[in-house]
Formats: C-alpha cells, structure tokens, sequence
C-alpha cells in the first residue's frame, strides 16, 4: 500500500495508508453480516491484538493508482445472511466513504468472502438492552 498526496496553494497533504486502511474498515464494519475481517499478515495483526489495539485495516489491500484506488476486502459473515447482498452493501458503502473522504475515484471494491461463523444466541444479544 502506498499514500495520498494532495498538492494545493498552501502546501501539500499526505494521507499514510493507514488511515486509509482505518477508513474502509470502519465503513466495513457497518454493514450489517459483518462479523470481522480476515487477515492476511497473521503475524503483524496478532502482534496488534496482542497489544489491545483497533485493527480496522485487518483484511484490507489497497492498490492507489495517480487518479484511482482499487481496494480487495477480506471479510467474515455471519451464518444465515444473503451474502450477495452483505458484499454489495460493503462495495457501495466503501465506494462512497472513500470518494467522499479522499477525494479520489473508487475503481472497484473486490469483496473475498474468507469465512461464515455461526453467532451463539448469548453473542447476538450482546448489544440489546434488557428490558
């Protein structure tokens, strides 16, 4: 992954790949299916899970062109969605983040399904006040 640099009349921006990473795995985590991220560099995210912190670029390959980005997103869903639709909800969410944050054109947004997990009851309730 490469970064983003802006050039204006008062100077330039870079915007690291991190945060470009951060960007699409918020958007990601979203959209409902989503169950986490596949990683691709076991070591380094273990190393960042080991150590407490938010991971949001887990999973994420961004190729930055001059004028485009091409980003490949790899996700686990949950048991029992349409996953058809959960990707495209991931490829149209992404899309218009990363346009309307960056500035830069989305040329596509592959989603790799890596895995499905069955949520035990106790897990899906989690987030749900009692009543």
């Amino acid at each position: 992954m490469s970064s983003i640099e802006f050039s204006g009349t008062n100077g330039k921006v870079n915007i690291s790949d991190q945060v470009i990473s951060n960007i699409i795995g918020a958007s990601v985590y979203e959209c409902y299916g989503v169950v986490g991220m596949a990683s691709k560099n076991k070591f380094k995210d273990g190393v960042t899970d080991l150590l407490g912190k938010e991971n949001y670029g887990k999973g994420i390959v961004v190729n930055i062109d001059e004028n485009e980005i091409e980003i490949h997103i790899h996700v686990i869903v949950s048991y029992g969605v349409k996953i058809s639709e959960v990707a495209r909800s991931i490829q149209e969410r992404v899309k218009h983040q990363v346009e309307t944050m960056l500035d830069i054109h989305v040329a596509n947004v592959d989603v790799i399904v890596e895995d499905v997990r069955v949520q035990k009851e106790k897990d899906k309730d989690k987030g749900k006040p009692s009543l």
